[in-house]
């Protein structure tokens, strides 16, 4: 199973979008701090997510997630 993930910083409410097949150990992996991006916005909580059967589905729905019209499908069913 894999993953497209939404977290929200708790610090200044960012959000940062992602994909992976194990979501426990990479939200530590963000919060650790070892991730360039993320680690000016400590700490993150997941905020949402979707599973998918294949990596590259989950990839593509991340991609979605960064795109104009995935950005204004999320505004619209309120989730960010």
């Amino acid at each position: 199973m894999f993953i497209a993930y939404i977290l929200k910083s708790e610090k200044d409410n960012t959000y940062y979008y992602g994909s992976t097949n194990d979501i426990s150990s990479r939200l530590k992996y963000h919060n650790s701090g070892k991730v360039r991006y993320t680690k000016g916005h400590l700490p993150y909580k997941l905020h949402y997510s979707e599973s998918f059967e294949t990596r590259s589905e989950a990839m593509a729905r991340e991609r979605f997630f960064k795109s104009i019209d995935g950005y204004n499908w999320l505004k619209k069913e309120k989730i960010i």
